[in-house]
């Protein structure tokens, strides 16, 4: 068995089944062999998947003319805090802070950037992917753990394919009633679903709106409400930038979308076995794209826009 289904299988014998939202919180996240911590994350043409930042600097000189032109409608204030989440080996800013550096130099020096970095292998590829700005000088660059470590800021949150990584609760609906997905493990080591109630006080209320029919499953993605949660405490004035992928609340919960969006990627090919290999894979879920702008409505921010990447980017081109 590898050293994480010992991990996995040790909780669950200590503690019985666990929710899939902690299993999939281990699988990617767990601080030694959790899958964007342990080595094995692969991005790009020869990895597990593609993202729009892998394939060239093209959409982060795109973005570099749409944080400008936020930076001007602010009254291009100084400093301007950029926090990015997600920022993998560092490649997006990078090719933003050649791009500033280049067509908009006044928004380049008035920058301060923030990564959002859990792990300190990723760390250490960051510092050195953004070693020579640094050494310039261009863009004073510090990072930080957790969102909670942001100081109050004027300026922009941008990720990239971050909440779909978020842990989320697996739930399908049976005899009349909402049953949570656990994950347990058999006397032979091999791990299974199995149901089990609601874990949390808050998932009763999110499925109440879910057009529910026997075997129907989906998921919930709670953490990205207190994420929402936390950046509008901590932004005083400017923007929260994502590209994720995901759908409107009628789309997510389509009657015929009986499955949910929960998958798995490994070597560019879907993997629905989703228990096996924990660790060695990429685990994620859609966003339901309405919730999250209700609870950021709800927390103090107000909706700018909403479109799908194409028409943004054409948009952008123009």
């Amino acid at each position: 068995m590898a050293p994480l289904e010992d991990v996995i299988s040790e909780e669950i014998k200590k503690k019985g089944a666990i929710p899939f939202h902690r299993f999939m919180e281990l699988a990617l996240y767990h601080p030694r062999y959790g899958y964007y911590a342990n080595g094995t994350v692969r991005i790009g043409r020869q990895g597990d998947f593609i993202t729009n930042v892998s394939i060239g600097p093209v959409f982060a000189r795109l973005m570099a003319a749409v944080f400008a032109d936020i930076w001007h409608r602010l009254g291009e204030p100084a400093p301007f805090t950029l926090v990015e989440q997600g920022a993998d080996r560092g490649d997006f800013l990078h090719d933003l802070l050649t791009a500033t550096y280049k067509e908009w130099p006044d928004f380049h020096n008035a920058m301060e950037i923030i990564i959002v970095e859990p792990f300190a292998a990723n760390e250490t590829r960051q510092y050195e992917r953004l070693f020579e700005w640094q050494e310039r000088g261009h863009g004073k660059i510090v990072w930080v753990q957790d969102i909670e470590d942001i100081p109050n800021f004027t300026g922009i949150h941008f990720s990239n394919e971050l909440l779909d990584a978020m842990p989320v609760h697996s739930v399908v609906y049976r005899k009349g009633e909402w049953r949570e997905r656990y994950v347990n493990v058999t006397s032979g080591g091999e791990f299974i679903w199995q149901d089990g109630p609601l874990s949390h006080r808050a998932l009763p209320a999110m499925l109440k709106e879910v057009p529910a029919s026997e075997g129907y499953e989906t998921e919930v993605n709670l953490r990205a409400f207190r994420w929402i949660e936390t950046l509008a405490r901590k932004l005083d004035r400017g923007a929260v930038l994502l590209a994720d992928y995901g759908y409107t609340r009628r789309d997510y919960y389509h009657p015929e979308r009986r499955t949910g969006t929960l998958t798995g990627y490994q070597n560019h090919h879907r993997c629905d076995a989703l228990l096996i290999e924990p660790g060695q894979k990429d685990l994620t879920a859609h966003i339901d794209f309405t919730a999250l702008a209700l609870g950021a409505e709800a927390a103090g921010m107000r909706l700018a826009g909403y479109t799908d990447q194409h028409h943004f980017m054409v948009a952008l081109g123009q």
